[in-house]
């Protein structure tokens, strides 16, 4: 049986065509699930009972399994779920200002193998599909009896590498009749598949698009991102430019500091040379650290005055504080740490 988070409003509405019920339907049916959170298609009571039959014999409701749930001591939440093939996977709710934003994961293990990022510590195994995604806000928002406003691509997995499938999430959570999480409240990130952030730019939708970067020039980003093998900086930044005059959006780059890496005033002024003119921010993070890993992050001094030096040579940056370090769910700490099939 289909899992029905799997579905858009326009595939539902044509697979219902397809079977000879009103197309129509379908919104009535995103209503039930996603406005008044009924689950069980008998009780949608204005649906033909033909359809309600239907329903009942090809489509389930899927749930995720809640296997643990910690707090961190700055509020960060972080969730394990397991899906039904038994993998694992975690999500991340932190609460802002502004909102509750839900860091998703896309993919169960990760094949970018970023050299400083937990995530890549176990392998890619499959993408997750639409409905995983959608259960994550879903299940998050129950275990918390509060609306998630903000949703963050950012867990494990490469989101460009099951980029259907994240497109499709971002219809639906983002649909008047889906979630309704405005556009501008989504933000998906990605290393650098040039591809596909050329795809991502002729969608209509205003979503934020973070570059992971973290380097000031292709030797140290390869060393630290093997994907820079295949994407160098040249290609990632004339696609990055593509994307910004194609929507008139503003990108993030995402810059990670580790000690006497990436963090000197000389990698300040290089990056600053390879990004000006683009309409961009950085978001520079001290870095996380991962237990198998030798990185340290860098030293508060040296990180500010890398901040300082980008805003000096007129980058606009944010200097980012992480949350839920001590529960290990800040950026680049995603890993699961539990056996399969528990």
């Amino acid at each position: 049986m289909k899992n029905i988070f799997d579905e858009t409003l326009e595939s539902l509405a044509a697979t219902l065509e397809h079977e000879g019920f009103k197309p129509f339907a379908a919104k009535q049916i995103f209503d039930w699930i996603y406005k008044k959170r009924v689950h069980d298609f008998a009780r949608m009571s204005n649906l033909a009972k033909p359809l309600r039959q239907h329903l009942l014999d090809h489509y389930m409701v899927g749930r995720l399994e809640t296997v643990r749930r910690v707090v961190s001591e700055d509020g960060t939440k972080k969730y394990l779920f397991g899906l039904k093939d038994h993998h694992l996977i975690e999500a991340v709710l932190m609460a802002h200002p502004y909102g509750k934003s839900l860091c998703v994961t896309t993919q169960v293990g990760c094949n970018i193998g970023c050299a400083f990022c937990a995530s890549g510590l176990e392998k890619k195994t499959r993408d997750l599909t639409v409905g995983e995604m959608v259960m994550q806000v879903l299940e998050v928002e129950s275990l918390e009896a509060e609306r998630v406003s903000h949703v963050v691509i950012m867990g494990t997995g490469e989101p460009f590498d099951n980029y259907d499938n994240v497109m499709a999430f971002i219809d639906i959570i983002n649909a008047p009749h889906g979630l309704e999480i405005g556009a501008r409240h989504i933000t998906v990130s990605t290393s650098g598949i040039v591809p596909n952030i050329d795809a991502f730019a002729t969608r209509p939708l205003q979503v934020n698009l973070a570059i992971s970067l973290h380097a000031p020039n292709d030797a140290i980003r390869s060393r630290l991102m093997k994907i820079n093998h295949v994407y160098p900086m040249d290609a990632l930044l004339e696609s990055v430019k593509r994307y910004v005059d194609a929507t008139n959006r503003r990108v993030t780059f995402e810059y990670i500091l580790l000690d006497h890496v990436n963090d000197d005033i000389a990698h300040a002024d290089e990056l600053s040379n390879r990004i000006r003119g683009i309409n961009a921010y950085v978001n520079v993070i001290r870095y996380n650290p991962v237990g198998e890993f030798d990185f340290k992050p860098s030293e508060e001094t040296r990180a500010r005055a890398f901040f300082d030096r980008l805003m000096k040579r007129g980058i606009v940056a944010t200097y980012r504080r992480e949350r839920g370090g001590d529960i290990n769910a800040a950026c680049g700490q995603l890993r699961i740490r539990e056996q399969k099939g528990r």
